[in-house]
């Protein structure tokens, strides 16, 4: 079994920090923290229920995906960020609760990611691209994303449960 926790949502409007509503946090963190946290949740008890069971072959795992808003400040939509934030953390807790099991926990960060959640902010991106922004100077596709969560999923990477698979373009490297 795998869990992917991969839905989320963006803020309906971006607003700066100091204006964000109380409702746009509570949907953005509602959806993507919450809705994380109660699936790794209900999905590591059934995963630690069927391992119970001694089934053959039986090697779950979990992967959740985040964003490089993670560790990446826009103050224009706060809640967004703090919702990814959350989420690496996430990661780091059930991993290492579910160690003693055998069921490693990844995070995959998406960069920079043609989907429709950056349609509307197509041109802006692309700039920050043609610019250098990411050493690889493209934006991502979700087949990027796939492949981290595969690579996560092919029993591979299981010694280094709770780690963080980058799909980024290099986004994540301090460059001089």
């Amino acid at each position: 079994d795998v869990l992917v926790n991969n839905a989320g949502v963006a803020p309906l409007q971006r607003l700066d920090i100091l204006q964000t509503t109380q409702e746009s946090f509570e949907r953005v963190v509602g959806v993507n923290l919450e809705g994380t946290f109660f699936m790794c949740q209900e999905g590591a008890n059934w995963m630690i229920h069927l391992k119970s069971k001694g089934l053959e072959d039986y090697s779950p795992r979990i992967v959740n995906i985040s964003s490089i808003s993670a560790y990446t400040s826009s103050t224009n939509r706060g809640e967004y960020c703090i919702s990814k934030a959350g989420i690496s953390m996430v990661t780091k807790l059930f991993a290492d609760r579910l160690a003693e099991y055998g069921i490693p926990v990844f995070e995959v960060r998406p960069g920079i990611i043609m989907t429709d959640m950056t349609a509307g902010v197509k041109e802006k991106y692309e700039k920050m691209i043609e610019e250098g922004i990411t050493p690889i100077r493209r934006f991502g596709y979700p087949e990027d994303v796939a492949k981290c969560v595969v690579a996560a999923c092919s029993g591979l990477l299981d010694f280094s449960a709770g780690q963080v698979l980058n799909a980024d373009g290099g986004f994540e490297l301090r460059r001089m």
